[in-house]
């Protein structure tokens, strides 16, 4: 299949295609341009069983609720995850009571922008991402990469399209929270904040997200990310991007080139000349010890 690139509307989403309204048409009249029939015609099938779920959109709900505390989520991340962002995973399988119980505290306050401040919207969001993230895993643990939980039609749903996330009443998944939710508050630095259990993702952080701390805490997930060189290598003359700088182009260039964005966190500052590659992401679990 083409890739048809974001401006038009179709995006490629960790290895997968996550689609929208105006995608699900895109996709199915780029297919149609191919010259296979056999290809065409499977494919539309395919299509034709997930047009509308995969097709849909956060509509939000009347909710009243008044902002969380993160501080259990907190507690559990300072126990299970090391400064290097290893989750013990076996851990939080022994912890999973108190899991469930910060999980249920999120279930019961869709926050809304009544009460909540925008600092502490996001917050929520993002641990609740990492949160939920973390659930999923020690529910199909063993695994070695989250790609092996493989849900749906092969090709067009993944992981992330797991709809197991309860917000009064609002069933979400992942990709809900992080692209109908998370990048619609245009903040770019939510992508070195969510991780999605993998080597290559930004280090999940051993605390919560808090409003009161939430800039110098972005801040310091956006330094912490490019100046690893395990997930970008920057030098004199090359620069060997992550791939959610390829994936998410657009969220890192409304304000400037990518170039410039990066370079407001990087010790070594990419010029202007300066040709770039992305590099391989590595979907490995992100276990401590390996999962040994």
């Amino acid at each position: 299949m083409q890739y048809l690139p974001p401006f038009v509307c179709c995006q490629h989403m960790k290895g997968g295609f996550f689609l929208n309204h105006i995608t699900c048409l895109s996709v199915y009249v780029d297919i149609m341009k191919h010259n296979n029939l056999i290809y065409r015609t499977l494919i539309g099938m395919m299509l034709a069983v997930v047009l509308l779920p995969a097709c849909r959109t956060i509509d939000g709900i009347d909710s009243n609720s008044k902002p969380v505390s993160h501080e259990q989520w907190s507690a559990l991340l300072d126990k299970h995850v090391d400064d290097n962002g290893f989750v013990d995973y076996k851990g939080f399988i022994l912890d999973s009571t108190a899991l469930n119980d910060y999980l249920q505290l999120l279930e019961k306050g869709y926050p809304n922008e009544k009460n909540w401040t925008r600092e502490e919207i996001l917050a929520y969001w993002i641990n609740a991402y990492n949160a939920y993230t973390v659930q999923l895993i020690i529910r199909n643990y063993p695994i070695e990469s989250i790609k092996d939980i493989k849900p749906g039609v092969a090709f067009i749903n993944s992981v992330w399209d797991v709809q197991f996330i309860n917000i009064e009443g609002q069933e979400l998944d992942l990709n809900n929270i992080e692209h109908n939710i998370l990048r619609k508050m245009e903040e770019p630095r939510i992508h070195f904040a969510i991780n999605c259990a993998s080597y290559s993702c930004p280090k999940l952080r051993n605390s919560a997200y808090t409003a009161e701390n939430l800039n110098t805490q972005l801040d310091l997930a956006a330094r912490d990310f490019i100046n690893d060189p395990s997930r970008n290598n920057i030098k004199n003359g090359s620069a060997q991007l992550s791939s959610i700088f390829n994936w998410f182009t657009g969220d890192f260039t409304k304000n400037g080139s990518l170039k410039d964005f990066i370079n407001q966190y990087s010790n070594n500052k990419i010029a202007a000349d300066t040709p770039i590659e992305f590099m391989e992401y590595n979907w490995k679990l992100n276990e401590q010890n390996g999962g040994k």
